[in-house]
Formats: C-alpha cells, sequence, structure tokens
C-alpha cells in the first residue's frame, strides 16, 4: 500500500509540474493512444503498480488541462494544492458522509464549512446547507425545498401525496435561465416548458418590471452570474416583487454568488441574503476538486422536509445534524472536506483576492482583445468576456483553431444571436504570464484565420 501511494503521489506531481508548459489540449496521438483501454477484461487479478502505470501512461497525456492556468472554458476552476491534498486524505478515509454517528469528522467539518460559507456569503446564519455533486443538483435541492414550501402553504404535503391533484405551482425564469435550472425544475415534476419566461435586457439579466403578477403558490427564479455574460439580475426588485405576491425566491448562482466573498465585487449580488435558496458550485471559484455543489435553504425545516431519510437502522438519537437529511442522496463522498480546507487555507481576504484577480484578468483580456480589433460584446462585470472576431463563421474557426493550438482553451457560443467565443477566468493557477501567452495565441490564431 504504502509503495502504490508513493508512486501515485510522484506520478500526480509529476502531472502537475507539467501543466504550466504542456497543451492546455490533448494532443491527437494522445487521444488516439486512448484505444490501448481496448483491451478484453484480464481474466486474472493484475499488479496494482501495473493498473496505475497504464493509468498514468494512457491516461494522463489524453486529459484536457482543466487545471492549467490557460483553460478558460465552462466557468472551470482549478483544484488549490491543498484541496488536492485534502482529498486525497479524505479519499484515504473514505467515510460515508451520510450520518454524524458513522464518520463524526466529516460531518463536523461539514458543519463548520456550512457556518463559515453563510457568514462569507452574506446569507441568513441559521440557513440549512447541503453538499451535492455541482449547480444542477444543487438548484434540485433548493427547489424540492421551493416545492414543499409553497405547497405546504397551500395545505398539501408534496412528499406525502405527489404532484397528483396538487395545487399548480407557478414557476417563473429569465430568458436566459441557465439549461441545468430547467433540467432541476423538470425532475421536480415542475416541467421545463410549463413556465413563465420573462424577458432579459442586453446584458442577459431578467427585467424586473415584466414580472407577471402571481397568485397561489409560486416561485421566481433569480441569476447571480449570466453563463455568458457574468450579469446579475437586479436582485432586490426581483425580490421585493415576489415578496409582494407571496412567492419563493431562489437564486442560481453557480458562480456568481462568490462575488459576496468579495468586498470590492459584493454590490454587484446586493440583496441577495434577501431570497429564500440559493445554489453553488465550490468547483467553480473556490477551486476545490470536482465534483462539489452547495445549496443553501433560508427555512432549514423546508430543506429537512423534502431530503430527510428515516429507517430503523440509521442512528438518530442525540444527533442535531444528520448530512443525508439535506440532501437528495444517502451515501455520499465528504465534499465537505475540500471546502473545509479551501476556506481555511485562503481565509477570507485570500479568497476575495482569487475572485478578485479573476475578475481583474477578465478585464485585461476585453482591454487588449478590443485593442487588437475584435469585438468584446459584454459588460466585464464579473470573469466572463464574449468576443466576436468577425463574421460567425471566422469566430468560430478562430476557437477551433485556438484550440488545436492547445496554448490555451476556449469554447464557442452564441448569445443573443452573436457567435462569441466565450472567456471564463476562474482558476487560482492562472497567472499575468498566462494572460500574456494566450493573448499573443489569440491574435497569431485569428490573423492566420484572416489570411
Amino acid at each position: 500500500m504504502d509503495d502504490l501511494l508513493d508512486d501515485a503521489a510522484r506520478r500526480a506531481a509529476r502531472y502537475l509540474a507539467s501543466l504550466p508548459t504542456r497543451r492546455v489540449a490533448p494532443a491527437d496521438d494522445a487521444v488516439a493512444a486512448l484505444s490501448g483501454f481496448d483491451m478484453p477484461m484480464p481474466a486474472n487479478p493484475q499488479p496494482a503498480a501495473q493498473t496505475l502505470s497504464l493509468l498514468d501512461t494512457l491516461g494522463s497525456p489524453a486529459t484536457s488541462a482543466s487545471a492549467s492556468g490557460r483553460y478558460f472554458g465552462f466557468v472551470t476552476g482549478g483544484a488549490l494544492p491543498v484541496t488536492v491534498a485534502s482529498h486525497w486524505l479524505a479519499t484515504a478515509w473514505d467515510q460515508n458522509a451520510a450520518l454524524h454517528h458513522a464518520a463524526p469528522g466529516v460531518s463536523k467539518l461539514e458543519k463548520v464549512a456550512l457556518r463559515w460559507l453563510l457568514e462569507l456569503l452574506g446569507l441568513p446564519p441559521t440557513a440549512g446547507g447541503a453538499f451535492v455533486t455541482g449547480a444542477t443538483m444543487a438548484n434540485f435541492t433548493a427547489l424540492a425545498a421551493a416545492r414543499h414550501a409553497v405547497l405546504a402553504r397551500a395545505g398539501w404535503n408534496v412528499e406525502a401525496d405527489g404532484l397528483f391533484g396538487a395545487p399548480p405551482i407557478t414557476v417563473v425564469v429569465g430568458d436566459e435561465v441557465h439549461p441545468t435550472l430547467l433540467k432541476a425544475l423538470g425532475l421536480l415534476g415542475l416541467g421545463r416548458k410549463r413556465l413563465l419566461r420573462v424577458p432579459v435586457d442586453g446584458q442577459g439579466r431578467l427585467r424586473p418590471e415584466c414580472l407577471p403578477a402571481l397568485q397561489g403558490p409560486a416561485i421566481v427564479c433569480a441569476q447571480a452570474g449570466n453563463v455568458n455574460t457574468g450579469a446579475v439580475d437586479p436582485l432586490p426588485p426581483v425580490i421585493a416583487h415576489a415578496r409582494a405576491h407571496g412567492a419563493w425566491v431562489h437564486v442560481d448562482g453557480a458562480f456568481g454568488l462568490w462575488a459576496a466573498a468579495s468586498p470590492v465585487l459584493a454590490p454587484l449580488v446586493a440583496g441577495i441574503g434577501q431570497a429564500d435558496s440559493w445554489a453553488t458550485d465550490a468547483h467553480k471559484w473556490l477551486n476545490v476538486p470536482y465534483d462539489s455543489g452547495i445549496a443553501f435553504v433560508r427555512d432549514a425545516p423546508a430543506l429537512v422536509a423534502a431530503m430527510a431519510v428515516s429507517a430503523d437502522y440509521l442512528p438518530t438519537e442525540g444527533v442535531t445534524r444528520n448530512p443525508a437529511d439535506h440532501t437528495p442522496e444517502l451515501s455520499r463522498r465528504a465534499r465537505g472536506v475540500d471546502v473545509w480546507a479551501a476556506l481555511h487555507t485562503l481565509g477570507r481576504s485570500g479568497l476575495a483576492e482569487l475572485i478578485e484577480r479573476c475578475c481583474g484578468h477578465a478585464r485585461r483580456f476585453a482591454r487588449e482583445l478590443q485593442a487588437m480589433g475584435a469585438t468584446v460584446l459584454n459588460e466585464v462585470a464579473l470573469n466572463q468576456v464574449l468576443v466576436s472576431f468577425g463574421e460567425p463563421g471566422l469566430t468560430r474557426r478562430v476557437v477551433a483553431a485556438l484550440q488545436q493550438d492547445g496554448t490555451c482553451w476556449c469554447g464557442p457560443t452564441v448569445w443573443q444571436g452573436h457567435t462569441a467565443m466565450r472567456i471564463s477566468v476562474s482558476s487560482w493557477a492562472t497567472t499575468d504570464e498566462d494572460v500574456t501567452r494566450s493573448l499573443a495565441a489569440m491574435q497569431r490564431v485569428w490573423a492566420e484565420q484572416r489570411r
């Protein structure tokens, strides 16, 4: 065991050390070499060291260097060194983070991390919280609590009686709602199409003056961090309108919620603590390993009512908080350990600096790309930059050629009729030199594609 773990640590360290100099997208020959995995299942046991060697030899070269400082796709953070280490340690612990009595250590770390997060993000100190896989399940978890609460007010127990015959729930979303929130609504039986969609402005922000009058059970979904522009919905008027109509307000803050951790950026999400529930990703701006999402619910009993599980063999006596009573899963890994490690290591000022630094890099991308003659389509308020290099076909070719070049990685998007390259700066590892190298590659590839 010791030799195997030492070998794994050496291989992992070597991989991480290669990130500053290697291609961000894997080379074609590395992807082709994955055919080496197409073997029959061994008839007999194999040496573990050989298994690990094969994983590293064939697998490592064929990865996208998403932990690199030059990966700007999909709002993906890297993994802070301390969280890589905490992840290894928590994996060695191999705790099922469902029950306090079965895993008191990770249960305590989860409880402390949630308390720190509520303080850091300016959310109600008595709110409930859940560690889940990502923002999709965070939205699902928070909206399950919302579904419980709004139907309970109407005298309906949805957990006991389901949605058959239940009072209808009106769900309001902005026209640029993220598709994963729609997926969560579909999973909850609230439908992906039976929604009221509200028009948005030129940055993708929900227009509060277009919010409809609401009657009966209702949920209004706002957004902190448009996936294309980074824009934040005008939360105070949205929340005020919902409150006046007795509606629940949920905020999808997959990455934008973290702006609340920065004194400089917090005004962008002013009023966010007045909502009823929130969803975010820790594997984005907190830079912990995949997968790690978090749901917060002001009405903690509503979260428990929607998620709690009970059975005679599950110990609950004398326990103030069983983690599984707040999450869709019973068995799950100890995600709270990595979150605690990141928060303890960074502290308030370190996390604020990380977030502000990413936004500074985004503003530099926008400024210098504009100076080159490209068109920046959005107001760069957070970490998102949308760039057009001319007509749609040219922009698509630039994005494809840039990915093939390997210096950095950005993805394509179509936003409000514009074909664009999307730059998402979310990693602790991104340096000024990474931005310089990436800008040079963008300029070179653009010139080549124009020719």
